[in-house]
């Protein structure tokens, strides 16, 4: 198996990292955050991908580590005779020994390691996969939660000109004091529901500086409107792009590759290994460097031990099944969890669109006419404040809608195993 070289992983990784930056760059004339900002922002100073990348490093300094022969072993054997001092001798004897690798143990664990720096690689692009998701998902809060809030002071602002009105129409006694009473309880209403969407709005902030690793009180600017992607998706080859593409099955693969590479090393371990021996003495006072040399071959016996090794097979044959059943229970969960996702993004696609073509001119037709009915004389307070309350109820559940289906296409993409920088749709339709 091709050994993973260290410089060649980093240098595809930092390239992978600049292209990464220089993509999702802020561009320089505007002032809105957007969620290539943020998730460019995260994959650089997530303290989780770093940590990702050092034990990438660390797996990928393994494979030099099993690829190596045995330490070769010196010895030194001075032999004194008729003499307890240690200042002198009879001979000496030096001796060098080497183990040769021939039983193919050490090219099945150089496998394995390199199956397992792989691993760690795909563990790698599934951290960036996830922490993208992340940064996508929080955005979409936080610009969820801004959009929640302007909503909510529109409406107050339309609820306190209609209660300014009514105070002068009651002092002028063309409204009564229970009409005014009204109106200014449903303001201070909203009042408490602006400090409640404040705090989420806070909350929102705090985690996307969090992510970024920021402070949590750093300001950010205000979020680009969120704009609803209309997506065509065919859920055989959305399962398809999974199985092939999604690094946590790739991470499983290569275990089950080191895992096999394992099972060969406690086969080939009942495999004795040579180990070589070179000797030469010198005797006292022969003013020779060497007088005389031996070689010699040496053999382990592991067939003595037959419990041991095995016990040692039968141990690596487990976990090899174990990880075949490991790779074998995420594919069919990510099987299902496509379809899921798939019919997550249909449902919040339905609720989106029939808000966005119904329910929300509706609802602000029926502001209109509770105004028309009230200053016509036929209609009173409380179905103007009722048909303000609904616009604004329907509103903000037509943002809701918005923000998750575009949590749902976020979350997508690391369902099936996209790289973070690719584009899978293209953006058009509406705002809310």
């Amino acid at each position: 198996m091709k050994k993973i070289s260290n410089l060649s992983v980093l240098i595809a990784l930092a390239a992978t990292l600049a292209a990464r930056a220089a993509e999702t760059a802020p561009a320089p004339d505007t002032n809105l955050l957007t969620p290539d900002f943020v998730a460019g922002e995260v994959l650089r100073h997530h303290p989780l991908l770093k940590a990702s990348l050092a034990n990438l490093e660390a797996m990928n300094a393994r494979v030099p580590q099993a690829s190596a022969w045995e330490d070769p072993r010196f010895g030194l054997d001075v032999q004194r005779y008729d003499t307890t001092r240690f200042d002198s001798f009879t001979d000496n004897e030096w001796s060098l020994t080497q183990t040769i690798p021939l039983s193919g143990r050490k090219t099945q664990r150089t496998a394995a390691a390199t199956a397992e720096a792989r691993g760690a690689l795909a563990e790698l692009h599934q951290r960036q996969l996830e922490l993208t998701t992340r940064a996508r998902t929080a955005f979409v809060r936080y610009a969820n939660a801004r959009t929640q809030l302007d909503l909510s002071r529109q409406t107050e602002a339309l609820v306190r000109q209609f209660s300014e009105n009514l105070r002068v129409k009651f002092e002028s006694g063309a409204a009564t004091q229970s009409d005014l009473i009204m109106a200014e309880t449903e303001l201070v209403k909203l009042l408490e529901t602006r400090r409640d969407l404040e705090r989420q709005f806070s909350d929102e902030q705090s985690q996307l500086n969090v992510l970024m690793n920021r402070p949590p009180q750093s300001p950010l600017p205000p979020p680009a409107t969120l704009e609803f992607r209309e997506l065509t998706l065919d859920l055989a080859q959305m399962q398809g792009h999974a199985l092939r593409h999604r690094p946590e099955l790739d991470a499983a693969n290569r275990r089950v590759e080191a895992a096999q590479s394992r099972v060969g090393v406690a086969r080939r371990a009942w495999i004795p290994e040579p180990e070589l021996r070179i000797a030469a003495r010198q005797f006292d006072g022969s003013g020779k460097a060497f007088n005389e040399y031996d070689t010699g071959i040496f053999f382990n016996i592991p067939w003595i031990n037959r419990g041991k090794y095995r016990a040692a097979t039968a141990e690596a044959a487990k976990s090899l099944e174990a990880a075949e059943h490991e790779r074998d229970a995420l594919a069919a969960g990510t099987l299902g969890h496509v379809r899921d996702q798939l019919k997550k993004i249909e449902t919040f696609h339905h609720h989106y669109t029939l808000f966005r073509d119904r329910l929300v001119p509706l609802a602000r037709q029926g502001i209109e006419a509770a105004r028309s009915a009230y200053a016509g004389g036929k209609g009173g307070v409380l179905e103007v404040l009722t048909a303000l309350r609904t616009a604004r109820e329907v509103e903000a559940a037509h943002a809701q809608h918005l923000a998750d289906y575009s949590i749902a296409v976020a979350e997508l993409d690391g369902v099936i195993g996209m790289n973070p920088t690719a584009q899978t749709v293209t953006t058009k339709g509406a705002q809310p």
